[in-house]
């Protein structure tokens, strides 16, 4: 499947198709259009790695609706006077899942006591400083994001 990239002042998008391939053009995509539009790079680094695993969960467990549909992918950039921001959201057609439902993990305090996976959405919480979910028209819709100030 191609990609469609669209852009406005505002934000920028981009639609892939859920594969590994997809994925890698993706995070490039969202690391360069962060450049563009100067978020620093640390919190740059966050994004691509919440974005990579946000995809791979979809595809790994979004089922059949979600490797056949494509997934859509849109960066906005907002730039205050205090503070500026940085949102990346991900829809699919995936299975209904609210990560937000979750209860947060708590950490093993012995190896013994860890259980394998399941560190994704403990990542994700902490590399993002905030997540929003939503499912709608048959879509999963998750905006995670992150903010820094200007001075």
């Amino acid at each position: 499947m191609g990609t469609e990239l669209s852009e406005s002042p505002r934000f920028v998008e981009l639609t892939i198709g859920a594969n590994g391939a997809e994925v890698r053009r993706a995070s490039e995509w969202l690391d360069t259009a962060c450049r563009q539009r100067d978020v620093p790079q640390a919190l740059v680094e966050r994004l691509v790695l919440c974005l990579n695993e946000v995809l791979a969960n979809v595809i790994t467990h979004g089922g059949r609706t979600a490797l056949s549909a494509p997934i859509k992918l849109r960066l906005e950039v907002s730039l205050d006077q205090d503070y500026s921001k940085a949102s990346v959201t991900v829809s699919d057609a995936g299975m209904a899942f609210n990560p937000l439902a979750v209860p947060k993990r708590i950490l093993p305090k012995t190896l013994d006591e860890a259980l394998m996976g399941g560190l994704g959405l403990v990542m994700i919480r902490r590399c993002s400083d905030w997540l929003h979910y939503r499912h709608e028209d048959g879509h999963n819709h998750l905006t995670f994001g992150t903010r820094w100030n200007l001075q």
